[in-house]
């Protein structure tokens, strides 16, 4: 069987207790080999344990950093349903572990799996903002909205201590360079001290992604990120500070947190969000056994209602990578929530007003010649 099928099945012989012990705070259940690889390893009981031995019991899962020398940061996208052309993620794989994270089949590029190597397996990439004032220095360079965050969350738990992210929006306040972002985690309060200006400046703005009031489904779907509580605090926060703040409801999963959809969308309005946003649930490559897997263990009375609708809304299919429609969906399902959330949204005045960031404002930095000393042309000098 090929390894990407394995994901689309689970062996009724597994011993799931033992499994659900091991990944204790993890989102994925399973580590399958990604789809590249020609081998497909899977662990199983030999009888040669004894329950007694330590060294036979299931250990919980560390992270391990892995360093990334990139020779470039921005990373340039001409996607037609996605409103931004740069993106700069300091992070690959990321430890919020959300069952749901589109960015999880990226793993699999580098012979790693897409389910839990995703969440223990981070590269980081500390070198990010010098890279950014290399790239910002180029007299090539046009500027216009980073988003910072395409992929994986750039305050993930590992940035309370790598510091990576506020390393990069230090260069993009220097040279006044404009910047979205979006996260779960209540950790951008942090750098409230760089924020505030930049959006005062017309140069910010912060998106948090939010999708549900529910605890426990918060903890299940999202095992290290934020508490609900926690990301309404901090929409507050941010939009006390004068930040121009907008509540991603996203993905919203067909009867699991679609229903909540109205409720997300007034606690965010209430918390002084703006503007909003929502994205149908994506299942691409292995994230759909892992998903389906995720589900039937967790919601097995709904799993099947779930994928029903889901498919509904693709033609009968877990997924459809076309442009415009993997991220809404058709059919009668899709056009009810997109009714819904528009109904919502004016009924609430979100959306009422377009947020436009400044690119006029950025002033490039001084070219530096290979040495890292400053070019003497460049200096206004004699």
């Amino acid at each position: 069987m090929p390894p990407q099928e394995k994901w689309k099945t689970r062996s009724k012989d597994a011993d799931w207790a033992e499994m659900q012990e091991r990944t204790r705070g993890r989102g994925a259940l399973s580590n399958a080999s990604g789809r590249f690889e020609k081998q497909y390893a899977e662990p199983f009981d030999d009888g040669w344990g004894d329950e007694a031995d330590e060294d036979f019991k299931p250990r919980s899962l560390q992270t391990e950093t892995i360093v990334e020398k990139p020779k470039t940061i921005i990373t340039y996208n001409t996607s037609p349903d996605i409103s931004f052309d740069r993106t700069i993620n300091p992070y690959k794989g990321c430890e919020h572990g959300c069952i749901y994270c589109f960015a999880r089949p990226n793993h699999a590029y580098r012979g790693l799996s897409p389910g839990l190597d995703f969440e223990t397996k981070i590269f980081v990439k500390p070198s990010a903002a010098s890279l950014l004032e290399k790239e910002l220095a180029k007299k090539s360079y046009k500027p216009g909205c980073i988003m910072l965050a395409g992929d994986t969350d750039i305050y993930q738990p590992l940035e309370k201590e790598l510091r990576i992210t506020r390393s990069i929006l230090e260069v993009l306040a220097r040279y006044d360079h404009p910047v979205a972002l979006i996260t779960k985690s209540a950790l951008v309060m942090r750098d409230l001290d760089l924020l505030a200006p930049m959006a005062a400046k017309g140069l910010l703005s912060v998106a948090i992604s939010f999708t549900t009031l529910d605890r426990k489904l918060a903890r299940t779907m999202e095992p290290r990120c934020a508490a609900p509580h926690r990301r309404v605090e901090t929409m507050r926060a941010l939009s006390a500070a004068g930040i121009p703040v907008t509540a991603m409801t996203a993905p919203l999963i067909p009867a699991l947190n679609e229903p909540e959809m109205e409720q997300l969308l007034e606690a965010s309005a209430d918390a002084g969000a703006t503007r909003a946003g929502y994205v149908l649930l994506r299942l691409p490559l292995e994230i759909a056994g892992l998903f389906t897997e995720w589900l039937e263990a967790n919601y097995p009375d709904r799993a099947r209602r779930v994928m029903s609708l889901l498919r509904s809304m693709h033609k009968g299919e877990d997924y459809r990578s076309e442009w415009k429609v993997r991220q809404r969906g058709d059919g009668p399902y899709a056009e009810l929530i997109a009714a819904r959330f528009r109904n919502a949204t004016r009924r609430l005045g979100l959306n009422a007003v377009s947020v436009s960031l400044r690119a006029d404002l950025f002033r490039p930095p001084t070219p530096k010649d290979d040495s890292g000393q400053l070019n003497l042309f460049d200096q206004g000098g004699p």
